[in-house]
């Protein structure tokens, strides 16, 4: 028995012709599938992260009273370093008042002829209430409370060098 070879190997060529074809035919149906958009799971994960982000960042923005307090304590803070850095320059005692409670917050930083030269009223509670805070000559603090807490924030004057912080 004698086969021959030819219509073996042309039986394969057809084969592979004809697979090859349809591979290509269902890659380019898969292609278009691909090209219509987002998947449903795609979509909803989506959602739920920005769901998330939402009930975690929102609140932040509603509380306008904390952004406040901290500009108050900035403000005093840098009223205080105001102060000290004049006292040394002037070669003179120089006040800040400070106050709570107020509709507006007001801070001068003109000198005002009488003591205290410098005011300063904020909307924030003040801790102690009301104080005034008195640098010497040489930048030092005078006046015998060296903490003020304004909301959240504390502020110290440290005594013998007059640092704010």
């Amino acid at each position: 028995m004698h086969i021959s070879s030819a219509p073996i190997e042309v039986t394969k060529q057809e084969v592979q012709l004809d697979f090859g074809t349809r591979v290509s035919e269902r890659s380019r149906s898969v292609q278009k599938k691909d090209q219509q958009g987002f998947t449903l799971v795609e979509l909803i994960t989506v959602m739920v992260i920005v769901g998330i982000l939402a009930v975690a960042v929102l609140p932040r923005f509603f509380t306008v009273s904390d952004f406040e307090d901290r500009g108050s304590a900035d403000q005093v803070k840098s009223l205080l370093r105001f102060a000290q850095k004049t006292a040394i320059a002037q070669h003179r005692n120089i006040s800040v008042a400070i106050s709570g409670g107020a509709a507006s917050p007001n801070c001068t930083t003109t000198l005002a002829s009488a003591s205290p030269e410098l005011t300063c009223q904020v909307k924030s509670m003040v801790t102690p209430a009301a104080g005034t805070y008195t640098f010497n000559a040489l930048g030092q603090r005078t006046s015998a409370t060296g903490a003020i807490t304004l909301g959240g924030t504390t502020i110290t004057i440290e005594a013998e060098t007059g640092y704010v912080h």
